[in-house]
This record gives C-alpha cells, sequence and structure tokens, in this order.
C-alpha cells in the first residue's frame, strides 16, 4: 500500500470526525436544550462528553501527528501559507473546544440535579448554555476553512 495513500485517507478520516462530531454534539444538544427537559437535558449531555471523549479527542490527537507526517512525505514545508494558516486555526480551534467539553460537562451536572431534585434547570445552565454555544460558533467556523483550506491549498503568503 501506498503510505502517503493512507496518511492522507487517515487525515480526511480525522477531519470527517472533528467536522461530523462537532455538527452532531451541536445539533443533539441544541435540540435537547430546546426542551427544557432536564432528563432530557442530562441524558443527551452525558452521551455528547463520552462521545467528545471518544471520538473528538482521538482525532484531536491524531490530526496533527497525520498532518504532519503527509505533509513531510509530500514534501510540504509546516510553514507553507495555508499549512502555517491551518495550524493557527487548528489551535484556535481547541482553544475554544476545551472549555466547551468543561461546560458540557457542568450543563451535565446543572441537568442532573434538577432531576435529582425535581426542579427547573438553574439560571446557571442558561448562563453556561449561551457560553457553550458562542464557544462552539467560531470553533465549527475555523473547522470548516481548515478543510477548505486542506482542499484548495490557496497560495497565502505568511512569512
Amino acid at each position: 500500500m501506498d503510505p502517503d495513500l493512507i496518511l492522507r485517507w487517515l487525515h480526511v478520516i480525522g477531519a470527517c470526525v472533528l467536522l461530523g462530531t462537532g455538527a452532531g454534539i451541536a445539533f443533539f444538544m441544541l435540540m435537547a436544550h430546546r426542551t427544557s427537559d432536564p432528563r432530557i437535558i442530562a441524558h443527551t449531555a452525558g452521551i455528547v462528553v463520552l462521545a467528545d471523549l471518544l471520538f473528538t479527542t482521538t482525532a484531536v490527537i491524531l490530526q496533527p501527528i497525520t498532518g504532519t507526517l503527509l505533509a513531510w512525505n509530500l514534501g510540504w514545508s509546516l510553514t507553507e501559507g495555508w499549512i502555517a494558516l491551518s495550524l493557527v486555526l487548528y489551535v484556535l480551534t481547541g482553544l475554544f473546544w476545551l472549555p466547551v467539553v468543561w461546560v458540557q460537562i457542568r450543563l451535565r451536572k446543572y441537568a442532573q440535579i434538577a432531576v435529582d431534585q425535581g426542579t427547573a434547570m438553574p439560571e446557571q445552565y442558561d448562563r453556561l448554555f449561551r457560553f457553550w454555544f458562542a464557544c462552539g460558533v467560531p470553533a465549527f467556523l475555523a473547522v470548516l476553512i481548515i478543510l477548505w483550506l486542506m482542499l484548495a491549498r490557496p497560495a497565502i503568503a505568511i512569512f
């Protein structure tokens, strides 16, 4: 088998996992939130946290590894404009993603407390959900831009 083809395939799979998991998590959390039902929110948030830990974390770790190996094998410099910009956006995405994971755990906790106590969702939940959403939008947009950069490989003068 061609090592370059395998690396490309793994890198594309990782990109699909990041985009797909991000979109899926956002969709399911938003749909659960719209119900205002603590049971649904707690259950959905639990699945979302698990999906982030299993899928997103794995892809986040493997993406820069497969990308770097692929660039080296193809003779591309990591300082090439589109690659450097992709790396900057990748770090930016991570800076938004890390608090999102923590917030999802807190949202799950607030929902579970409301279920256990038979109460409505607390005010802290709504504030945290807005923060979660505000962090998710730029992170998701950055992933979309990275995917475009990977496909288009535009000539960008950065250095």
